[in-house]
């Protein structure tokens, strides 16, 4: 008898995540239809020439969160229909991967852009680090979240949405300090405080030109929030994806104090 995970799965769980997920690749596909795949069509073809430059590879961070988020958020789905950790992880990675490789082929038959390898390099990457997590635990100290601020060109309209705005994105890794301490040391550093590390764009020309922005912040950590509840272990893990405004310094290329960093 099989004694495996198809005896526990809830095929009407299962059913709600492919409804949901058919309904957010439609949705997926409309913003990025607007945002970056309105412009003339080609055959397909390689973006070997700007897949670098244009943004600073700022790009290259986006698609490792966006893989690594949906990972994550699809290996918690899973699990909730019934499958056990590993084979939801991997589950989770091959439908944000698989996402995310629709998203290059699209972009290759895109007289704008083309198909990028580093971009499919790093959404691989993104898609697999949560399971990397899994089989080596002392890397759970170390997290990956985005924020966003309006920066001046998309306040001026140069940009239809935040997400076409690299200056506008600031992608933090957040560490876990506790996890690096003794158990003396931990007992004085609050659970709740993390430390991130930070990076953005700006002065962006769309050919190599512009400038890194890097970031020392703290970061809240809302899962070390009290109360162990479904619904509120869900909602601190999802808070958790995103990096909430805290005190911060810029550190590079200028100084700059930030009371409150978005």
């Amino acid at each position: 008898m099989n004694t495996g995970d198809s005896l526990k799965v809830s095929p009407a769980k299962l059913a709600i995540i492919g409804g949901t997920t058919a309904a957010f690749f439609s949705y997926g596909y409309l913003v990025q239809n607007n945002i970056w795949w309105k412009g003339e069509k080609s055959n397909f073809h390689f973006n070997n020439n700007q897949d670098f430059k244009y943004s600073l590879n700022s790009d290259k961070l986006g698609h490792f969160y966006f893989a690594y988020l949906a990972t994550n958020i699809y290996s918690n789905l899973f699990q909730w229909s019934g499958f056990e950790e590993k084979k939801s992880l991997f589950y989770g990675g091959i439908v944000a991967f698989s996402f995310q490789t629709f998203t290059e082929i699209r972009d290759g038959f895109s007289k704008g852009y083309g198909f990028s390898w580093g971009d499919f390099s790093v959404n691989l990457f993104g898609a697999i680090f949560p399971s990397v997590q899994k089989y080596y635990p002392n890397l759970k100290a170390f997290n990956f979240k985005v924020s966003f601020y309006p920066s001046e060109k998309y306040k001026k309209g140069e940009h239809s949405h935040i997400l076409d705005d690299y200056e506008s994105t600031y992608h933090w890794l957040s560490i876990d300090i506790n996890a690096f301490l003794t158990k003396s040391a931990s007992s004085l550093f609050p659970d709740f405080i993390n430390l991130a590390l930070g990076h953005s764009v700006n002065n962006l020309n769309g050919s190599g030109g512009g400038n890194h922005e890097l970031y020392l912040s703290f970061d809240w950590n809302f899962e070390s929030l009290p109360g162990e509840g479904g619904v509120w272990k869900s909602v601190k893990r999802i808070l958790n994806y995103y990096h909430f405004p805290a005190p911060a310094i810029k550190v590079y290329p200028n100084v700059v104090w930030y009371g409150l960093k978005f």
